[in-house]
C-alpha cells in the first residue's frame, strides 16, 4: 500500500516539475559543422531522451547478438544435463528393481551425456555390480577416488569389491584411507575387524578409542566391543600372563555385567591356581543375570575339597540365584547324581520333563545318566536315550547361522566382531569345526581348556 502511494506522489511531482518546464521562457540554440538549430527547451530535453533511448536500445540489441551463441549453447547444455540426470534416475530406479539390461544401458547412454558427473560414476558401478561386471564396477570406484568430492564413496566401494573376492589385506588398506581422510563407521567398524582376525587386539583397541573419540560410534556400543577385546585379550594372555588375563576378564565383566566369555575366562584363570573361593565367588555375582552351563561346570571345579554333599547344598544355594533356568537345575542335578542322591537329582529335572514340556537332548541324557546309575541298563535309559535322540538341541554360541561349542569373538563367516549369541540353533545350522577357520586368531582354535591336572599349585594373588 505504501509503494502505491510512493508511486503516485512521484508521478505527480513528475507531471508538476514537466509542466512548470514547458512553462518557462528561453530557447536552445546549436550551431554544430555549419548548421544552425534553435528549439525551446522541452523540445530539446525530449530529443536527448529519445537519443538516449535509442541508443541503449542500439546496444541491448549489440550485446543481445553476441551474447546469442552462448544463450543456445548454454541451453542445449541444459537440456544435455536435464536429459542425463533423467537418465540417471532411471538407471537408479532400474538397479533398485534388478533389473541389469536396463542399468546397463542407462549407465551407457549416461557416460555419454554426463561423463563427469559423480552420480553416473555411481550408476556405472551399481550396474555392473548388477551384471556381475567386478572389473567395471572397480574401475568406476577407481575413477570416484580421484575427485575430492567423491573420494570417500569410491574408497568404500573398492572395500566392498575387495572384500567379495576375499582379499583382506585390499579391503584393509581401502578402509584405512577412508578412515584416515573421515571417521565413518563403516571404515572404523572395517579397520577394527581386520586388525581383530589378525589377532593384533591392541591395535584393535586403539582403532576403536579413536573412533570413540571422533564420535564415529555410540558408547553404548563401545562398551560391548571394548569388553570383547578385552576379553579376547584375555584369552590370549591367559596361560602366559595371567594376572594380565584375569584384570581384563574383570575388566570387561564391569564394562559388560554378566558378559559370560568374560566370566568364563576369569574363573578359569582363578581354578588354574588354586583360588576356588574367588573363582566361585565370581560366578555366584554372575549367575543372576547368565545361568551358563560353561559356568556351571567351573562352579562344580571350584569345590575340590568339599563331600557330595556339600556340592549339593553349595550348587542348589547357587541354583536359587536363577531358579528358573535350565542351567540351574542341570547342575543341581549333576551334582546330585554325584552323590547318588537319585531322588534329589529327579526333582531337579521335574520341571523340564514335565508333561506337555519338550525337554532339550541334554536334560534327556541327564535323565538317562539318573537311570543307569541306579537301576542298571534298563529300557527307561534306552528310552531318554531314544527322546533324547530326536530332542530339541541344547542352546550354543551361533554367529551368521555357524554354531561353535565355545564363544569366539568374531564370526568365522563374515569377521564381525561380537557377533556370536547364545541360543538354540537350527537344525539346519552347521557345527563350527574344531580346528575353526583361518581367520579365527590360534587362541581361540585350541581344544577347549582341559581341567587343571594339579590343583595344588600356587595360588595367584586375588587382587591380580
Amino acid at each position: 500500500m505504501l509503494f502505491v502511494f510512493f508511486f503516485i506522489l512521484a508521478l505527480a511531482a513528475a507531471a508538476y516539475g514537466l509542466e512548470w518546464l514547458i512553462q518557462q521562457p528561453g530557447s536552445l540554440t546549436l550551431e554544430f559543422a555549419g548548421n544552425h538549430i534553435e528549439t525551446s527547451i522541452p523540445v530539446a530535453i525530449g530529443g536527448l531522451l529519445a537519443l538516449t533511448a535509442a541508443v541503449i536500445l542500439v546496444w541491448a540489441i549489440v550485446i543481445a547478438l553476441v551474447r546469442l551463441p552462448g544463450r543456445v549453447a548454454g541451453g542445449s547444455r541444459e537440456r544435455r544435463k536435464a536429459k542425463g540426470l533423467d537418465v540417471i534416475s532411471q538407471g537408479l530406479i532400474a538397479v533398485g528393481s534388478g533389473d541389469a539390461a536396463r542399468a546397463r544401458k542407462a549407465a551407457q547412454l549416461a557416460e555419454k551425456l554426463l561423463p563427469e558427473e559423480p552420480l553416473t560414476q555411481m550408476l556405472v558401478a551399481q550396474a555392473a555390480q548388477l551384471s556381475g561386471d567386478r572389473a567395471t564396477s572397480a574401475k568406476a570406484f577407481h575413477k570416484m577416488t580421484l575427485k575430492p568430492e567423491t573420494k570417500l564413496l569410491g574408497l568404500r566401494g573398492l572395500h566392498i569389491e575387495a572384500k567379495r573376492r576375499e582379499d583382506a589385506e585390499a579391503a584393509a588398506h581401502f578402509a584405512n584411507a577412508a578412515h584416515e581422510i573421515a571417521p565413518l563407521p563403516w571404515a572404523g567398524s572395517a579397520v577394527l575387524e581386520h586388525l581383530a582376525a589378525a589377532g593384533d587386539w591392541e591395535k584393535a583397541r586403539e582403532a576403536l578409542e579413536k573412533s570413540v573419540s571422533a564420535k564415529a560410534i555410540d558408547l553404548a556400543s563401545a562398551q560391548k566391543l571394548r569388553a570383547v577385546i578385552e576379553t579376547a585379550m584375555a584369552v590370549s594372555r591367559e596361560r602366559e600372563h595371567p594376572h594380565d588375563a584375569l584384570h581384563l576378564a574383570r575388566q570387561a565383566l564391569k564394562r559388560r555385567p554378566g558378559f559370560v566369555p568374560a566370566a568364563v575366562t576369569a574363573a578359569q584363570v582363578l581354578i588354574r591356581h588354586g583360588d576356588y573361593k574367588q573363582a566361585a565367588k565370581l560366578i555366584e555375582g554372575v549367575w543372576t543375570a547368565s545361568p551358563h552351563p560353561e559356568l556351571a561346570a567351573l562352579y562344580l571345579e571350584a569345590l575340590p575339597g568339599e563331600s557330595n554333599s556339600q556340592r549339593v547344598a553349595r550348587v542348589e544355594k547357587l541354583a536359587k540365584l536363577a531358579s528358573q533356568a535350565p542351567a540351574s537345575r542341570h547342575i543341581v542335578a549333576e551334582a546330585a547324581l554325584a552323590a547318588r542322591d537319585f531322588a534329589k537329582a529327579r526333582e531337579a529335572l521335574a520341571p523340564l520333563v514335565a508333561e506337555g514340556q519338550h525337554p532339550s537332548a541334554h536334560t534327556c541324557l541327564l535323565m538317562a545318566e539318573i537311570e543307569d546309575a541306579e537301576n542298571g541298563q534298563s529300557g527307561q535309559v534306552r528310552e531318554w536315550l531314544a527322546r533324547g535322540s530326536r530332542a530339541p538341541r541344547d542352546p550354543a554360541w551361533i554367529a551368521d547361522g555357524v554354531v561353535s561349542k565355545h564363544w569366539l569373538p568374531m564370526s568365522p563367516a563374515t569377521g564381525r566382531l561380537d557377533a556370536f549369541e547364545w541360543k538354540t540353533p537350527p537344525h539346519s545350522a552347521p557345527q563350527l569345526a574344531e580346528e575353526g577357520r583361518a581367520n579365527i586368531p590360534a587362541a581361540f582354535l585350541a581344544a577347549p581348556v582341559e581341567k587343571p591336572a594339579a590343583l595344588t599349585a600356587a595360588p595367584a594373588e586375588t587382587n591380580a
